[in-house]
């Protein structure tokens, strides 16, 4: 078994995200945050000292921080252990997860999007336990996002983690800011699909996949 810490500035991407340096302890970031909202509520006219908002501002500071958003800081990204493949003879076999949930926020709107994701992948000589490629999915989800940036963020990522071409990622999800405003369709999904190697090339594989 070896160790693997591998945050996303290390994660050679296809579909990188728009982020810049920041040097705010979450502390300051939190304190920040809360006075800017305190000035949206306020403008809302909403009247913070009653009871029930006087401390929303710093809720959503604290949310924002170390919940929600929390996959924007690298340092949260989980702790791996890879194992040496137990049967490297069974080459071409498929190891599959699927639905996998995730809540993100989708970047333009900043309301959730909810889905699945189902990851495939087969092994090169090692494998990663189950429930990593969860917290892998869920570390690219907490953050403001685009649906097909998430799909290729954790496929490139687990692609260069597994040292394998032959990787597949399907998302499928619903996107609140089409639910709740605009259209307002909270009958229709989303989905997004990134693959490579066999996954891509081969039918037999693909289908698989998919079915």
């Amino acid at each position: 078994m070896s160790a693997l810490k591998l945050p996303f500035s290390a994660a050679q991407t296809s579909f990188p995200h728009p982020l810049k340096t920041n040097n705010l302890s979450d502390a300051e970031k939190i304190a920040q945050i809360a006075s800017h909202m305190a000035s949206v509520l306020d403008i809302l006219g909403l009247d913070l000292s009653n009871d029930s908002l006087q401390k929303t501002p710093e809720r959503i500071a604290k949310m924002y921080v170390q919940e929600i958003f929390s996959g924007l800081d690298e340092k949260n990204f989980p702790d791996l252990s890879l194992l040496d493949d137990p049967a490297p003879e069974e080459t071409g076999r498929l190891i599959t997860i699927k639905n996998i949930r995730f809540c993100s926020f989708c970047e333009h709107h900043f309301v959730p999007m909810i889905g699945t994701a189902d990851v495939a992948y087969i092994p090169n000589g090692r494998i990663i336990g189950l429930s990593k490629i969860n917290r892998i999915v869920r570390y690219f989800a907490k953050r403001p996002q685009l649906q097909e940036r998430l799909t290729h963020q954790i496929h490139d990522s687990l692609k260069m983690i597994l040292g394998t071409d032959d990787l597949a990622v399907s998302i499928e999800a619903k996107h609140y800011c089409v639910a709740i405003r605009g259209i307002e369709d909270d009958n229709s999904s989303t989905a997004t699909y990134a693959l490579s190697g066999r996954l891509e090339s081969d039918p037999q594989l693909r289908t698989e996949f998919f079915k």
